[in-house]
């Protein structure tokens, strides 16, 4: 997928998160664990990964609507004897309100020795989905929905790395980052299915036409 291929390999590749950037920089060296809080297509797993690769450690990353306590258990044995060879393991647990108590709990031992360091990524506020034995122990990052100029910067990337612009009028482009309301995971969806549909370069698409051609995504909104 699109996303996958133009995820930043770097800290300067990542647009529309500037405190966190900044924030992650001064932990490059490989010290501190954090939860990467914020919606969708906002750049979570991204930034985890970045953070690892670019402190040397080995990533690993689980997902808490499939992992539970054997596989954390099979990750802390390996990440012991990296430990013990002088190689500290970055583990990513992507969606970790979704552990329970215990599950959570499993993970306090590995940090206190520093057997790893955790980047977890959540949707939902930590404060109220983490417990406080483990919240104490981490750094809360807030994320925010992208920004207008961030998700034209990611179209114009979209568009050199297909080599081709679309046919989008100014308005249509700005209509189109609205469209992804936020996520630039779904924009650069959205691209690709405008590729797909092979549209002529004359004339340029308006606002109207570009809504004939996409189905406007469904706002999202809490309770």
């Amino acid at each position: 997928p699109l996303a996958e291929v133009l995820r930043p390999r770097s800290l300067a590749d990542v647009v529309g998160q500037p405190e966190v950037t900044a924030a992650m920089a001064a932990r490059q060296g490989g010290t501190g664990s954090v939860v990467l809080w914020g919606p969708p297509g906002t750049g979570k797993t991204t930034l985890a990964r970045i953070l690892g690769e670019e402190a040397g450690q080995k990533f690993v990353a689980l997902s808490a609507v499939f992992d539970g306590v054997a596989e954390l258990r099979r990750v802390f044995g390996a990440a012991e004897k990296d430990f013990e060879a002088g190689l500290q393991t970055l583990l990513f647990i992507d969606e970790i309100h979704r552990f329970n108590k215990a599950q959570q709990d499993a993970l306090l031992p590995v940090l206190e020795k520093g057997v790893i360091r955790l980047v977890g990524a959540t949707t939902e506020n930590p404060s109220f989905s983490l417990n406080g034995a483990l919240l104490s122990r981490l750094q809360v990052l807030v994320l925010h929905p992208l920004d207008t100029d961030a998700l034209l910067a990611i179209l114009s990337r979209a568009e050199a790395h297909l080599d081709t612009p679309l046919p989008l009028t100014d308005e249509a482009r700005h209509s189109l980052a609205v469209m992804a309301d936020g996520d630039g995971r779904y924009l650069l969806n959205l691209v690709e299915t405008l590729y797909e549909f092979d549209l002529p370069a004359d004339p340029h698409l308006g606002p109207q036409q570009l809504a004939a051609h996409l189905a406007r995504r469904p706002l999202n909104y809490d309770r």
